[in-house]
């Protein structure tokens, strides 16, 4: 389906957003896309051999990131990753069940008491000292036959992702709404950039209707 470099795999950053730029509220309600997109989300996590989110994501939401909103067999499942420099995700995560493999990404530093006992439930990989080195862990999962990841990480994931020039494309949902709101998370956080012409540039593929909702897919021009 898609190519990546030999080191790393082809990342498809995908996220829904309203007009006005918004993943979530600010207390966190983030159902945005319409069901036709839903569909073509879980079609896309058929076609990728891992998926990546943050660990902030797992908290908040408690995702399963399975391909079941479709006719799928289990081994459709891709490999599910979380980045989770300190080891804190929950036990009784929906991640951590055994429908697919997961992976979760910790620092050095995370407790070692912590790790042995996500051991039990996950493959956990030492990625990074002080925080999980992103791009070495991109390295490592290509080196594990992942060739295509999907992206659908929170605001923070995905600016890190993308200021590392670790994104090779976007594919974005906007939904017919605003909702406004300064601690409303938006497609990006992080620290965010100084100077216009330091950011991030695309290069649009293509766009169309689905339902009421306008996908648009860009290229990353890393």
């Amino acid at each position: 389906m898609l190519s990546s470099n030999n080191r790393r795999p082809y990342v498809i950053l995908n996220s829904a957003m309203t007009l006005d730029g918004k993943m979530a509220t600010k207390t966190g309600s983030s159902k945005i896309s319409g069901n036709e997109d839903i569909l073509r989300v879980h079609e896309l996590r058929r076609d990728v051999d891992a998926i990546m989110v943050g660990i902030n994501t797992v908290i908040t939401d408690d995702p399963k990131l399975t391909v079941h909103k479709i006719s799928a067999d289990n081994q459709d499942n891709p490999l599910r990753v979380v980045v989770d420099s300190r080891a804190r995700i929950p036990i009784s995560s929906r991640i951590l069940n055994f429908d697919a493999p997961t992976l979760i990404a910790v620092a050095e530093h995370a407790s070692s008491e912590r790790v042995k006992y996500l051991n039990e439930r996950a493959e956990v990989l030492i990625c990074g000292k002080g925080r999980v080195d992103l791009k070495a862990l991109l390295e490592k999962l290509a080196l594990k036959g992942v060739k295509t990841l999907m992206l659908e990480g929170g605001s923070t994931l995905n600016y890190s992702m993308l200021i590392n020039g670790l994104v090779s494309e976007i594919r974005i949902c906007i939904a017919p709404m605003i909702v406004g709101g300064r601690e409303a998370k938006t497609l990006a956080d992080g620290d965010g950039i100084d100077y216009m012409k330091d950011a991030v540039k695309l290069r649009l593929k293509k766009s169309y209707m689905l339902g009421e909702d306008l996908i648009v897919e860009y290229d990353v021009l890393n």
